[in-house]
């Protein structure tokens, strides 16, 4: 059976899996414009949440060699 592709897009917004096999994603907000976001925004934009439920598994066949 040949190798399943990884979709680039999709490995690339994942952080990172960790061993109990929760999918992190980084939160939104953070990249440009940042003279005219509030400092609670900027703080909070840096941080890792999990990825909703609904899309883990959409993640899942995206991304084969990333999840567990």
């Amino acid at each position: 059976m040949p190798k399943l592709k990884t979709r680039k897009s999709a490995s690339k917004r994942l952080a990172k899996v960790t061993a109990t096999g929760k999918m992190l994603r980084r939160k939104t907000l953070a990249q440009h414009l940042v003279k005219r976001k509030t400092q609670r925004t900027i703080k909070t934009s840096g941080v890792n949440i999990e990825v909703v439920p609904a899309q883990k598994k959409q993640l899942k066949r995206l991304t084969p060699y990333r999840t567990k």
